[in-house]
């Protein structure tokens, strides 16, 4: 079954994730999408706040399952989706992925991707918000840079768009994968800092290095400054440019 059926829409909702992650709970299948014209509570990342004015982001949830091995890239296969989406809405654009879960468009922050899933019952919830038509002066201050938006003002495309990108790139071969997230990498070359946490009650450390791209598993290689080769997993740190 292809994503988008079913497919329910709210006109407001505090997060489709959470409207997702109760219909998969409840036994919705695979494939069912949830949109919603406006959130209260869109979420984001580690905690973070998902914004967009009503009715102009394409605020979107897909369930998968059954979730299993062949799905191991599937945090790289999601944004995969998002760009090729966006760029059949916009051909006269090219996406790239910053690390690990945002899309970019001339180095502005264009959709973020949240996944979560409960792999021992067997599937996940895929979320994507997409800025369509957000002026630059409604994004919140915190956020006018690095965000901006497709300009395209036709939300049924934009989600029959993704749905039909999801279809292809959830089920597309690992190498495939990888070598397409590959040629779509923001931060190669690029100059970062981390933060990694102590453990305990101590400060977080922050680290420097630059980015050398993923391996075989989708953590970022980092070339310190000392020379050594730190591997980062998205759970473990806090990454800015």
């Amino acid at each position: 079954m292809s994503f988008g059926h079913p497919h329910r829409h709210y006109r407001l909702t505090n997060s489709t994730n959470d409207r997702a992650r109760e219909l998969v709970e409840a036994g919705a299948p695979h494939g069912t999408v949830v949109t919603a014209e406006e959130q209260t509570a869109g979420r984001g990342r580690q905690g973070r706040v998902w914004t967009a004015p009503a009715g102009k982001g394409l605020l979107y949830s897909a369930i998968l399952r059954p979730l299993d091995e062949r799905h191991l890239l599937l945090p790289l296969s999601v944004p995969l989706a998002v760009c090729e989406a966006a760029e059949s809405l916009r051909p006269d654009i090219e996406c790239q992925v910053k690390w690990p879960n945002d899309v970019w468009l001339e180095e502005r922050k264009l959709a973020g991707i949240l996944i979560e899933a409960k792999p021992q019952d067997g599937w996940a919830v895929i979320g994507v918000g997409l800025n369509l038509t957000v002026a630059a002066d409604e994004f919140p201050a915190d956020l006018k840079w690095p965000a901006t938006s497709l300009h395209f003002d036709a939300r049924t495309d934009a989600c029959e768009a993704l749905n039909r990108a999801l279809d292809r790139w959830i089920a597309a071969p690992r190498e495939e994968v990888l070598r397409a997230w590959r040629a779509r990498d923001a931060l190669r070359g690029r100059e970062v800092s981390w933060q990694k946490g102590t453990g305990g009650a101590g400060a977080a450390e922050e680290l420097r290095g630059v980015a050398e791209g993923i391996d075989d598993s989708g953590d970022l290689l980092v070339r310190r400054l000392d020379g050594e080769l730190a591997v980062l997993g998205a759970g473990e740190v806090h990454l800015r440019l």
